[in-house]
């Protein structure tokens, strides 16, 4: 899979970030053609303490050619120019990357949340 990660770094005025990213970023995101999944992260902190970034967004897709493909399509233009001026202002950080996915199959051998102690917090699923 082939994935575009915006990351935005914290600001004064989070609100202005926020209404940017639910009215402009996120809208014309969905509208990609060829998008298989994207996902938001708030960003807490990171150990030690506060992070400088405030949000990530990921969008996924089948490979670089479809990424690029979409990028041509009216949707794909009219997202970069909205998010070229923040990218400018370094309000934000975007870079593109090569992801794998693998599955583990000794994780629920290794990994048994009972043995380890770990309560559910619903009591009747126990």
């Amino acid at each position: 899979m082939f994935k575009f990660v915006t990351l935005y770094r914290r600001v004064d005025d989070e609100s202005a970030l926020e209404a940017f990213f639910a009215g402009t970023h996120l809208p014309l995101a969905e509208k990609l053609p060829g998008l298989l999944k994207s996902e938001v992260g708030r960003i807490t902190d990171k150990p030690g303490g506060e992070s400088r970034f405030h949000l990530m967004y990921e969008l996924y897709f089948e490979s670089r050619l479809w990424f690029e493909r979409a990028m041509a399509t009216p949707s794909g233009v009219q997202l970069i120019e909205a998010l070229k001026p923040w990218a400018d202002a370094k309000v934000l950080t975007w870079f593109f990357s090569d992801t794998y996915e693998q599955e583990n199959p000794t994780r629920s051998a290794f990994f048994n949340p009972k043995e380890a102690g770990y309560l559910s917090p619903n009591p009747k699923a126990s």
